[in-house]
C-alpha cells in the first residue's frame, strides 16, 4: 500500500507571510482560465460577435466573486444548516474551510447572469463560452486537496497497486485516493470531452448543458469512491450528499442540451 505523503500545506514561507499550496492551486486554475477562455473568444462564432480579452478578465473577476460567494453559502446551506444556524458569524470565518462545488456553481451561473445582462449578451450564450475552460480549474482544486490530504476515498482492497493510507484520515485503512479519480474524471476528462466537442458549431446552451450533464454524471461516479462527510453519513438510498447534488444537474444539464439541439447552430456554422 501507498502512503500518502503528508506534504505541509505551506508551500513557501516568507517571513510572516505563508503561501500555500491550496491557494497556489486557485491561481493556476484562474491563470488556465484567461488562457483557455482567451482561445474560445478568438475562435469565429464569438469573434464575430465583438467577444474580447478584456471580456475574459471582467468574466473571471465576476466567477471569481460567484464561486467563492455561492462556494460558502453553499457549504452553509447543503452540508451544515444547523450549526451555522446556531453559530451565525462563523459562515464569514473562510479560513476555517468549507466551500462546495455545487452551490459554488450557483454562484457562477448568478455571476453569469448578471455579467450578461450588463453587457447586453444571452446568458447561454456566455455560459456556452466558459464551460469548457472551467474542467481545468476544477482539476487544478483537486489536486489541493490530494496535497492537503482530504477529501479522501472509502476503503478500497489493500492489494490495489495504487491504495494509499492517508494518516490524516485517522486510521491506517487502505483507500482510494479519490481527489485524484476526481483529477482524472471531472477535470482532465471532462475538459478534453467539452473542447473536442465546443469546437464544432453548436445551437445555444449546448455546450453549457453538456457540461452540466457530464459534471453531473462523473462526480456522481466518483461519489462512490469517496468518503461521505463524516457528520452526514450516507443519505436516502445510500447516495452520498454529493451525489443527491448531481442528480439535478444531470437532469438540469440534459433538459438545456435538448432545449438547445432545437436552437440554429453559431455562426461558424453558416460561413
Amino acid at each position: 500500500m501507498l502512503v500518502h505523503p503528508q506534504f505541509s500545506p505551506v508551500a513557501l514561507q516568507l517571513g510572516p507571510v505563508a503561501i500555500h499550496w491550496y491557494g497556489l492551486t486557485y491561481l493556476v486554475a484562474f491563470a488556465l482560465f484567461i488562457w483557455l477562455a482567451t482561445l474560445r473568444v478568438k475562435q469565429p462564432q464569438f469573434a464575430q460577435i465583438g467577444w474580447t480579452r478584456r471580456d475574459v478578465e471582467d468574466l473571471l473577476f465576476f466567477g471569481v466573486l460567484g464561486v467563492v460567494i455561492g462556494g460558502r453559502l453553499g457549504y452553509v446551506i447543503f452540508y451544515k444548516p444547523g450549526y451555522y444556524a446556531a453559530n451565525p458569524l462563523e459562515i464569514f470565518a473562510v479560513w476555517k474551510g468549507g466551500m462546495a462545488f455545487h452551490g459554488g456553481l450557483l454562484g457562477v451561473g448568478a455571476a453569469m447572469l448578471f455579467f450578461a445582462r450588463s453587457r447586453g449578451r444571452g446568458f447561454l450564450q456566455v455560459c456556452d463560452l466558459i464551460a469548457p475552460c472551467v474542467p481545468t480549474g476544477l482539476a487544478s482544486g483537486r489536486i489541493g486537496n490530494f496535497i492537503n490530504g482530504e477529501l479522501w476515498g472509502r476503503a478500497a482492497d489493500p492489494t490495489l497497486p495504487w491504495a494509499m493510507v492517508f494518516p490524516q484520515s485517522g486510521t491506517n485503512i487502505a483507500r482510494h485516493p479519490s481527489p485524484l479519480y476526481q483529477f482524472a474524471l471531472e477535470g482532465l476528462l471532462l475538459f478534453v470531452l467539452l473542447w473536442l466537442y465546443a469546437r464544432k458549431p453548436r445551437g445555444t446552451g449546448q455546450v453549457m448543458g453538456a457540461f452540466l450533464l457530464g459534471y453531473g454524471v462523473l462526480r456522481f461516479v466518483a461519489e462512490y469512491f469517496r468518503e461521505p462527510d463524516n457528520f452526514l453519513g450516507l443519505q436516502a438510498l445510500n447516495l452520498s450528499m454529493g451525489q443527491w447534488l448531481s442528480v439535478p444537474m444531470v437532469l438540469a444539464g440534459f433538459a438545456v442540451w435538448a432545449w438547445g439541439a432545437r436552437q440554429p447552430r453559431t455562426a461558424l456554422a453558416q460561413k
